[in-house]
């Protein structure tokens, strides 16, 4: 939250800026995947690991949408709610393949 709340010494750019997109991807990626690990032995169900990635997914809208409220330096950006839907569909498909049953 306060990486994408503060002020960076970063210029804009009015094109997409790939970097700029994976970080977010990776950002929310490891962020849902922490969540998910985190409850992981807490009666595994992929309801609750669906609602997380839900919550995780609003948290990236709260935070664009912060980002154009309440501060005069940032702004909100769709193209980074789609960076971090991938982000959050990548570590969900991992973890459900790989790490959701192992001990």
């Amino acid at each position: 939250m306060f990486g994408s709340l503060v002020q960076l010494q970063i210029k804009p750019i009015n094109s997409i800026n790939i970097g700029d997109k994976l970080m977010h991807s990776t950002a929310y990626s490891l962020l849902n995947l922490s969540w998910l690990l985190a409850f992981k032995k807490k009666h595994v169900t992929n309801k609750k690991n669906i609602v997380i990635t839900i919550a995780v997914f609003f948290y990236g809208i709260i935070i664009e949408v912060l980002q154009e409220t309440i501060t005069s330096f940032r702004q909100a950006d769709f193209y980074d709610i789609v960076a971090n839907f991938i982000g959050i569909m990548f570590s969900f498909i991992i973890f459900s393949l790989f790490l959701e049953k192992k001990p």
